[in-house]
């Protein structure tokens, strides 16, 4: 059924609920809760406080292997699983990230999942939603006003003006805005400067609004932000130019996360969107913390490949955060272990069980790194038409040999009714004990160290090198005594390595740190590998090309 119908027909379809009925059913009245709309709302902060003493639930993680053009459907499989959950009689809550509208318009689609195993509304969700991201994207750059505003009034923080690393943001992919030229056209412009935009996902006061506790932690945040460098080289923050309560007074809403239901009526939390491949690809912690203790089983996904999503949703979320995860799945289909094991998009089609079984080695790094960190791990094949039994049974019979077991999962097609065996296999592994988190690199860890952590560890690399100025860079940060951070790794999201076209399971290549960037107020040190651009681009016929309103007034082309 599902192959005559978009994924906005079948989420347009959709029966909704009333969203305070949704809130009912997690125990909230209609104070708590302040509604965008009749299926959307914030839920109010006095609730969240409320919360405090309660018990946690228990955490699943939803991450895949690296993505390919052929598609994993890994927030597919996080909804589906949810529902699953629900529907064998638990009490499963989900929590997914918002869309950002640059890959929306680009090349991605929307993020509420697809098929039958969707978070509606849907439209609005891939669009505006509740203003989250507008919200970031003005305190961003009202602190970037604020540092250009206090230069061109005399400077009474003697800012250099060579050394302001504090960017603009907007929430689209825009090559021509990676580097520019500031201030331009006389005296009352101020000082001509160089400067550039990153995308609003990539922007620290996301990092920040998705890792705080609660307002008090998001201000204390904020006021760390360093914007920029004296002459002798002390750090100028957001709080020295009395930004810091501005831009809280701007997020106050954008912090309580938000509610919306999955096609079938169960609850789900849709709070912050960094992405990650250039930030740290998790969802709020408050959502979270607030969804562990309103559900016996919470259902998060992590950004892209388990390189990266999953890698640092345990080493930044869970370490900061205190989170103990109970259990993982890495999503995989067959089509992904083909063109990992060398197929074309174009002839995907056609029955390989020996490109799927090469391919099988992608899969099979991520299980590893993700058992690293003390997790138990379950595959979940996210079932394509087109797969045959013979593929199928390649891969259920190598994730065996990693002493784990691959279920096929029909969520897209069915919904809830698809996915029961690996909502059982998922409340097997949770309930069963046997995790035992630890990231993989200690606090106390050089920074450079942390960095040769991952790409050693997780990627398997066999070296990182960096220019002299980056490496005197992350010593004068210990020096600062920012020592203690963890490290985010901003690379390709196709590969384990730095270059995108190696598919598989490389090993044994090098990864070059050509930048690193403090987010004192976040918690973390950026590491920029490769290639990778904090400001994407739209590729030659963006899907802005064909998304429109129908004669009825209605979004078409979302996906």
């Amino acid at each position: 059924m599902s192959d005559y119908n978009s994924d906005i027909a079948i989420a347009r379809a959709a029966k909704k609920k009333p969203i305070k009925e949704i809130a009912g059913r997690l125990g909230m009245s209609e104070e708590d809760i302040v509604p965008y709309g009749h299926d959307k709302a914030k839920i109010a902060a006095p609730f969240l406080k409320s919360l405090e003493g309660r018990p946690d639930g228990k955490l699943i993680l939803v991450t895949a292997v690296n993505p390919t053009p052929a598609g994993e459907g890994k927030t597919t499989t996080t909804v589906g699983l949810g529902d699953g959950l629900n529907r064998i009689g638990k009490n499963a809550l989900i929590c997914i990230r918002e869309a950002s509208l640059g890959p929306c318009f680009g090349v991605k689609g929307g993020a509420a999942g697809g098929g039958y195993a969707q978070v509606v509304p849907m439209e609005e969700m891939n669009l505006h939603f509740t203003g989250d991201f507008h919200a970031i994207t003005t305190a961003h750059n009202l602190l970037s006003a604020m540092i250009d505003n206090h230069i061109y009034w005399g400077n009474e923080l003697q800012i250099d003006s060579r050394r302001v690393t504090w960017r603009r943001v907007l929430d689209m992919n825009d090559r021509a805005l990676r580097q520019i030229t500031a201030s331009l056209g006389g005296v009352a412009n101020g000082f001509p400067r160089e400067t550039g935009f990153d995308i609003t996902v990539a922007s620290e006061v996301m990092a920040i609004l998705c890792l705080s506790e609660d307002l008090k932690d998001l201000e204390r945040r904020l006021g760390d932000i360093i914007v920029a460098y004296r002459r002798d080289k002390t750090a100028i923050t957001a709080r020295d130019l009395k930004a810091d309560g501005a831009m809280a007074v701007l997020l106050k809403d954008a912090i309580q996360p938000n509610l919306v239901q999955t096609l079938e009526n169960n609850p789900a939390f849709v709070h912050g969107g960094p992405f990650a491949n250039i930030a740290h690809g998790c969802n709020s912690v408050v959502a979270t913390k607030a969804a562990l203790k309103l559900a016996d089983y919470v259902v998060t996904e992590a950004g892209f490949g388990a390189d990266l999503g999953a890698e640092k949703f345990f080493d930044i979320k869970c370490r900061k955060a205190g989170l103990k995860p109970a259990a993982a799945v890495v999503v995989a289909t067959v089509r992904a272990m083909k063109m990992n094991g060398g197929v074309a998009k174009a002839d995907l089609g056609a029955e390989n069980v020996e490109a799927v079984k090469a391919g099988c080695a992608n899969l099979g790094r991520h299980v590893e790194n993700v058992k690293g960190f003390g997790v138990p791990v379950v595959v979940a094949i996210n079932h394509f038409s087109a797969d045959t039994e013979a593929e199928i049974a390649a891969v259920r019979d190598y994730v065996a040999t990693l002493g784990s077991e691959a279920i096929v999962c029909r969520h897209w097609a069915e919904g809830s009714a698809g996915i029961t065996g690996l909502a059982e296999k998922v409340v097997e592994l949770a309930d069963g004990g046997t995790a035992d988190f630890k990231p993989i690199y200690p606090d106390k860890m050089g920074l450079f160290e942390k960095i040769e952590t991952v790409v050693r560890t997780i990627y398997r690399g066999k070296e990182v090198t960096a220019d002299q100025s980056v490496l005197d860079q992350l010593s004068a940060w210990e020096e600062a005594g920012y020592g203690q951070l963890p490290v985010c790794m901003a690379k390709t999201q196709y590969s384990f390595s730095t270059d995108p076209t190696k598919r598989g399971a490389p090993e044994g290549f090098s990864v070059h740190v050509r930048e690193v960037r403090l987010s004192a107020g976040a918690g973390f040190v950026v590491a920029i590998c490769g290639q990778i651009m904090t400001m994407p681009g739209l590729p030659s016929q963006p899907a802005a090309e064909s998304i429109y309103l129908n004669d009825n007034g209605e979004i078409e082309g979302l996906f």
